[in-house]
C-alpha cells in the first residue's frame, strides 16, 4: 500500500471514528432529554386526573345540592 493510500486511509479512520464520538454523545444527550419529557408527561398526566377528580367530585357536589 502506498504512503498515500495509507494516509488517507487514517484520515478517513479518524473522521469515522470523531463522528461515531459525537454520535455517541448526542445520543446520550437524547435520552437525557427523553426522560426529561417523560417526567413531565407523567407529572402532567398526574395533575390532568386531579383536575379531573375534582371537576367530577363538584359535578357530583351540584347534583347534590340541586336534589335537595
Amino acid at each position: 500500500m502506498s504512503d498515500d493510500l495509507l494516509r488517507a486511509l487514517e484520515n478517513k479512520m479518524d473522521q469515522l471514528i470523531h463522528r461515531c464520538h459525537q454520535l455517541q454523545q448526542e445520543n446520550a444527550e437524547l435520552k437525557a432529554r427523553e426522560g426529561e419529557w417523560q417526567q413531565e408527561r407523567t407529572r402532567l398526566i398526574e395533575k390532568n386526573e386531579l383536575a379531573r377528580s375534582r371537576v367530577e367530585a363538584m359535578i357530583s357536589h351540584l347534583k347534590n345540592l340541586d336534589t335537595e
